[in-house]
Order: C-alpha cells, then structure tokens, then sequence
C-alpha cells in the first residue's frame, strides 16, 4: 500500500508541475504575442514603418530568444530546471513592464530583445522535466497539455487587445503582465527537479553534452527533416504577426471586435488542435505502430484548402472563418507530434540541448526571418503600389508552409523509434 500510495503522489506531483509549466508558457505566449496583437494600436501611435514592426515581433525578440535559448539548453541539462525556469520568468516579466513605457521604435527595441533572453530557458528546461516525470507512452498528450499555451496564450493576447485595449490602453496591460508574471517566478523556485535530486553521477561539462547532442543530430535524418519541416510551419507563424494589420486595412474588420473574435477562435480552435495533436497522437501510435508524424501529415492534407481559403474568399464567406478556425486548429495540432518525436529521438541526457537546438532554427529561420522578409516585402508592395500587399504576402507563406507535409512524410518512414509499437 505504501509502495501504491507513493506512486499516487508520484503521478499527482507529475501532473501539478505540467499544470504549473503549462500556466507559465500560457503567459509566455501572452507575452510574446502582445505585440502583435496590439498592432493596430502601438504602430499608429509610435508610427512604426512595417520593417521596423516586423524587427520588433521577428528579429528583435528571435535573434536573442534562439541564441540565448541554445546556451539555456545547456545549462538545463547540467543545472536546477525549475530554478532556472524562476529566473528566467522574472527576467521576462521585468522587461515586459518595461515594453509599457515605450515611446519610440528604440526605446520597444530593447525590452523586446530581452523578453526573448528570458523567455528562451522556459521551454528546453520544461519539456525535458516533463519527460523525466512521465513515461514515453504519454510523451504525446504532455506536449500537447503544455503546448496548450501557445493557441490559449495568443487568444488571451488577443482578447486583452480587444478587451482591455481600448479600455485602458496597450501600455497598462503590459505593466500588469509583468507583475503577475513577477509573482508566477516566485511559485516556481520551489519545483523540485527530479534529475537533479537523484543524480549520483559526475555533473556533465559543456564539451560533453555538445558533442552527444551533434552525435545524435548529424545521425538521424528523421530528427532532420522534422527539424526543416518545422521551421516551414513556424514561418507561417512568422507572417501571422501582421494578421490584425491585414485584417483591418484590407479586410475591412474594426480593430477591436475582430482582436477578440480571432482571440476567441484561437482558444477555442487551437485548444481543440492541441488536444487533438496529443491525445490522438498517442492513440495513434499505441494502435497502428506508425510516427505521430504520419497522423499530422494526414491532418495537415486535409486542413489545407480551408488554410489556402482563409487567403483569397471574402470576409463575408463561410470558407473565411473555416479558415480562421483551420489555421488556429493546425497551429495547435502541430506541436505535440513534432516536439514529442523531437524528444524521443534525442538521448536523454541532452534532452534540453536537442530541443534548444530545434526551437532555435524554427524561431531563427521560420519566425524570425520569416516575420522580417513579410514585413519588408508588404512595404515594397505598398510603395509599388500593389493591390492588397499583406493578402499577397500572406498566401505567399502559406503556400511555402505546405512544403513541410512532404518532409513530415519522409521523417515519419525514417522515424524508427516513434514507428515502433508502444
């Protein structure tokens, strides 16, 4: 009974730090989304060209989350996870106060750069706790509870925009973020990290996690292509930060209410997708012994032309807000299939480097290029005088995202460890 009942605690202690975890990467996406979802407020009133908005949501925040994100990697695999998690929720917590008392292009640059060196330990750091505390068979559900907070995150951002935007202003939601933030880092210092309470092996070096981590990335062509297959699918998130621009100048939407009708359809349908991406994702692979990867190709088939659509109908059309709720689903339904076969494909011990490495080149060159090349592209159309520039840059990277469907296909054949019978 004993032996049962600290298993019972064991599990129940599992499933509060993936509550609490997931609650922090909620407010991370809140964060990170704000901006953007501010659009239409922040870039009139600091009367910001679309580069220099595209800098600020791309390159600004990117460039400093994936690089610093590859050195956290690192030190997760060798430090306290959830003490290092504390600090980083603090850090970005303070500069996202900070971003509230912007009055220019470069006094937003510098919070933003900084948000995104805090933010960068949080997710290498957690999802490889959560990979210490759950077993393999559930790997795909965890991912997707904890990705929950990308579609619930950008919602919420969303709605404030709608909500509390016009209400209180931009400036006000964002010193309130980072006191609550503030007050999340301080709960999270006391996470007990299990790797680090049981470890009785030697502490390991820097040259050695780098070199298990290279190893193993330069021998599996499957972690490969998941890794490019996932960069193409982040530069459709790339070119999403100019959604509220272009659904307000060239769809003809009023700022305010369509902030919180797509903030409602990206929790509800990106909730929906992550759920979906991590409870069927695991039924998939327990029943039929193939990748998870497999399942999202199938899903990424069928969601496409509702995805294309959301481009090119009317407002006034149903295909338009299928497509909404479309994009929102596969934003969601994507990452438990990605980052758990990421996970399962890495040694265990480097864990946290493999998927700082990943989430670097996805942020890197799929968001942050991404975003940067959308923003400079609507504002050569703008001056050329093209018709509907963010409706032509938009469907630009939808299309290129639909590239990743063949390079999930060919990593889930080589996929050997996610092909396998649970």
């Amino acid at each position: 009974m004993t032996g049962q009942q600290d298993e019972t605690a064991r599990a129940a202690g599992a499933v509060g730090v993936l509550g609490l975890l997931t609650l922090l990467n909620t407010l991370n996406f809140v964060d990170r989304q704000l901006l953007a979802s501010f659009a239409n407020f922040i870039v009139p009133e600091l009367k910001l060209s679309n580069a220099q908005f595209a800098i600020l949501t791309g390159p600004a925040f990117i460039l400093f989350y994936a690089l610093a994100g590859l050195a956290m990697g690192v030190v997760a695999d060798m430090v306290h996870r959830g003490r290092l998690i504390a600090g980083a929720v603090g850090l970005w917590s303070v500069f996202t106060a900070a971003s509230g008392m912007a009055v220019s292009f470069l006094s937003l640059l510098w919070p933003r750069a900084l948000i995104g060196v805090g933010e960068a330990a949080l997710t290498p750091a957690a999802l490889s706790m959560l990979a210490d505390r759950f077993p393999e068979r559930r790997l795909g559900l965890v991912s997707g509870v904890y990705y929950a907070g990308v579609p619930i995150g950008a919602g919420l951002s969303l709605l404030l925009a709608g909500f509390a935007g016009p209400a209180i202003g931009w400036r006000a939601c964002f010193f309130a973020l980072g006191a609550a933030g503030l007050l999340l880092a301080i709960t999270t210092f006391c996470i007990r990290d299990v790797r680090v309470s049981s470890r009785t092996t030697v502490r390991p070096q820097v040259r050695g996690v780098v070199d298990t981590f290279w190893r193993g990335l330069t021998g599996s062509p499957a972690l490969m292509l998941v890794i490019a297959a996932g960069i193409l699918l982040h530069g459709l998130i790339g070119s999403s930060v100019f959604d509220q621009l272009w659904l307000v100048r060239e769809r003809g939407f009023e700022r305010g209410s369509i902030a919180v009708t797509t903030g409602a359809i990206m929790v509800a349908a990106g909730l929906a997708g992550n759920l979906y991406g991590g409870v069927v994702s695991d039924h998939w692979r327990r029943r039929t012994g193939q990748s998870r990867l497999t399942l999202l190709v199938l899903t990424m088939l069928v969601l496409a032309p509702f995805v294309v659509a959301l481009r090119v109908v009317a407002p006034d059309s149903p295909f338009f807000w299928l497509g909404v709720f479309a994009s929102a689903f596969q934003l969601g339904a994507m990452y438990a299939p990605i980052f758990s076969t990421i996970q399962e494909l890495s040694a265990p011990q480097v864990r946290s480097t493999t998927l700082a490495f990943s989430i670097f080149a996805m942020n890197v060159f799929g968001i942050g290029l991404g975003a940067y090349l959308c923003g400079v592209s609507i504002d050569v159309l703008t001056r050329a005088r093209a018709p509907q520039p963010y409706t032509t840059v938009s469907l630009t990277m939808t299309t290129l995202s639909l590239l990743a469907i063949p390079l999930l296909w060919l990593a889930s054949r080589r996929d050997a460890v996610a092909a396998a019978p649970a």
